[in-house]
């Protein structure tokens, strides 16, 4: 099992936006990968943690031919844009924008004088074309909640066989998953496979066992069986 540690990462940005890259995978940004970020796992891409500052925004721009998934941490989001515009998210809320052929534009703004934390994935579909759409999940506690993947004979979450899930779990309760997996500790604490892991850690390895010594959120990365 392999630890990469967030605060270890140079801080960049946009606009009003503070973030630390922690995965730039090769299929997406080839040459272009920043040093010490780790690749994905199988569809997923990109992940960064951000701050937006007050009153912040990410600004009006636009993505085709990728799936984007935003997680927040701490405070609110007031989203903007083409899908779904006017949709407030809260913390531990989630929203998935498929931009298809069609693409997207968005605008997430932060409303409040505070700063808010949010987590951003992409995902590259494993089919191009189409419309674009949005999904939104508030993730129940006590376990992991699906956001992304799944078989294409549902409606639930997009199609993939990668699958995204976010752990919502009080201080004492564990998850589990079995095979290759990517899991980001996004609050809190606790012992994934034995090791000590924290806010701001991500995890690699084979077979997840993730017990909580906080209350946490994590978001776990694996694959369809």
């Amino acid at each position: 099992m392999e630890i990469l540690h967030r605060d270890d990462l140079p801080l960049g940005g946009f606009a009003g936006v503070r973030e630390r890259r922690l995965i730039m995978d090769a299929k997406l940004y080839r040459e272009g990968t920043e040093p010490g970020t780790w690749p994905g796992l199988e569809s997923l891409v990109y992940l960064a943690d951000a701050r937006f500052v007050p009153k912040g925004r990410t600004g009006l721009h636009r993505h085709h031919d990728i799936d984007v998934i935003s997680v927040m941490v701490e405070g609110r989001i007031s989203h903007a844009g083409s899908l779904e515009h006017g949709q407030e998210m809260k913390a531990d809320d989630v929203q998935v924008q498929r931009a298809g052929e069609e693409g997207f534009a968005h605008d997430e703004i932060n409303p409040d004088d505070g700063e808010n934390r949010m987590l951003q994935l992409w995902a590259l579909p494993e089919s191009t074309g189409g419309p674009a759409a949005y999904k939104f999940y508030r993730p129940r506690r006590g376990g992991l909640t699906r956001v992304y993947g799944g078989r294409e004979n549902q409606d639930e979450t997009f199609s993939s066989h990668t699958l995204i899930e976010i752990g919502l779990l009080d201080a004492g309760q564990g998850i589990s998953v079995k095979g290759p997996f990517l899991a980001y500790v996004s609050r809190g604490k606790g012992i994934c496979n034995g090791e000590a892991v924290t806010d701001g850690d991500l995890v690699r390895g084979e077979d997840l066992a993730f017990d909580a010594s906080d209350d946490a959120q994590l978001i776990v990365v694996h694959t369809m069986g």
